[in-house]
């Protein structure tokens, strides 16, 4: 590595700013780690050269650690780590890497699981670089020249297709609590959606869900059209963090191929923490629950890159998971989320307590591009079940107590009968899909027995 005096540009008097220093392509030396903790590193600025983005390479006992400017003051830049500070000194240098935070994602990735930085994680040999370079944090298309929301998307769950309807090219999200059924009902998604490539990035998730959802959700048939970016709980924020960029550049990637994709992220809110503690460290104010004001910058960024492309490209239908904080659909991210997405399907405790999965509560889920995507009789089938579903909430803690007397209305007796099919309905086992026709011909069969007009 070159010292602070060794850098050159081989002209003698070419100027020694930083804007010259930046642009002189065999630099190595960026700075001198003068701190370290178990989120960040300081690095002592001595060229002027390190920015917020810059990817270095800091030298250790062990290999090289890969770490990202995050923050620079007074000379002090402040560089969280994707791996592990263990080995890192005092003194320790930092160099330039060359390899920014470009990938080159192809066909050959499919059947592929790669980490937060591209790299194989899955003991099959690196994965080939033969695609064009595409950087992980490009911007997404104009929205003037992005194409409209396509077709209908087939998820194969009677409870989705029937009453959160959604195109290609939509943005939803699964709202849930924890031990709530999310996993499972994104792996029926992923398992049951027709698409031409998956993209699937796990964040923040538990190591030992991997293998089970590789091998019991996806199987080889999914595996194989699809590519999975992991980085799971224990790793560093800015690998999590990037997982989420790196996972967006790859439907990207597909989508500009003409490639209808689906992206499904589980989880934006671990997206989000990772975020926090960047922001945290680089010197944010914290805000709403501890979230730094980049958070909520970051969450459009991000998902606004989801969604259709520019003629003739495909589209990117993106399904985002957010775990809300015991139980609070109005915590900061889950408010944030619903108000950037095209539509949110919410899974309620209560619901799933009772034994009924996907716990799906039907009156709480919308889909903000539905309008005109529903025959006329799929929507009249939609709207007379919603109506009865409604009812029979409206009157569900009289029921518990007796305060109910039948007969004293119709259109409530109605419901009550209807309440005990439509639970039977919404069931649906994880290995059991249902496509859309089914799907509505199944609800409608449930009806006939009702007066449609007392449901009105």
């Amino acid at each position: 590595m070159l010292s602070a005096m060794e850098v050159t540009s081989g002209d003698a008097d070419a100027p020694k700013t930083p804007a010259a220093v930046r642009r002189l392509g065999p630099i190595s030396f960026a700075g001198a780690v003068s701190g370290v903790s178990d989120l960040a590193i300081a690095i002592e600025d001595r060229l002027g050269a390190l920015e917020v983005g810059a990817r270095i390479e800091i030298e250790t006992v062990h290999a090289p650690l890969v770490a990202e400017v995050v923050g620079v003051d007074a000379g002090i830049a402040t560089a969280m780590p994707f791996g592990d500070v263990a080995g890192v000194r005092r003194g320790a240098r930092a160099a330039f890497r060359t390899a920014g935070s470009a990938i080159a994602p192809s066909r050959a990735w499919l059947g592929r699981i790669v980490d937060g930085l591209g790299r194989a994680a899955d003991g099959r040999g690196p994965v080939p670089a033969v695609g064009a370079l595409r950087d992980v944090r490009s911007v997404p298309p104009p929205a003037a020249l992005r194409e409209r929301l396509g077709i209908r998307v087939d998820f194969g769950v009677k409870a989705l297709n029937a009453f959160c309807p959604a195109r290609a090219g939509q943005r939803l999200g699964v709202f849930s609590g924890s031990g709530v059924g999310k996993s499972t009902l994104l792996s029926m998604i992923a398992r049951n959606t027709r698409s031409d490539v998956n993209v699937i990035a796990l964040i923040g998730e538990r190591g030992r869900e991997l293998r089970e959802f590789i091998e019991d959700s996806l199987g080889p048939e999914g595996l194989a059209r699809s590519v999975v970016v992991v980085a799971t709980s224990d790793e560093p924020a800015m690998m999590r963090r990037e997982a989420a960029f790196l996972a967006m550049a790859v439907a990207e990637s597909f989508r500009d191929a003409g490639d209808h994709v689906l992206c499904l992220m589980d989880s934006l809110t671990r997206v989000a923490g990772a975020q926090r503690e960047i922001g945290l460290a680089a010197g944010e104010p914290p805000t709403a629950k501890g979230y730094t004001p980049s958070v909520f910058s970051l969450l459009p960024k991000l998902l606004e890159r989801a969604g259709p492309g520019l003629r003739g490209a495909g589209a990117i239908t993106g399904v985002f998971s957010v775990l809300v904080e015991g139980d609070d659909h109005d915590e900061p991210i889950a408010d944030a989320a619903r108000a950037l997405l095209d539509g949110h399907v919410v899974l309620d405790r209560r619901i799933a307590e009772r034994g009924r999965f996907p716990a799906v509560d039907i009156l709480k889920s919308v889909s903000r591009a539905a309008t005109g995507l529903l025959a006329d009789s799929e929507y009249e089938t939609v709207r007379i079940a919603r109506s009865l579903a409604a009812e029979y909430e409206d009157i569900r803690e009289m029921l518990k107590i007796g305060a109910y007397q039948r007969g004293a209305s119709p259109a409530t007796d109605q419901a009550i009968e209807f309440h005990s099919r439509l639970e039977a309905f919404l069931e649906q086992s994880q290995d059991a899909p249902v496509n859309a026709a089914a799907t509505f011909s199944a609800l409608a069969a449930i009806l006939p027995a009702l007066s449609k007009s007392a449901a009105r």
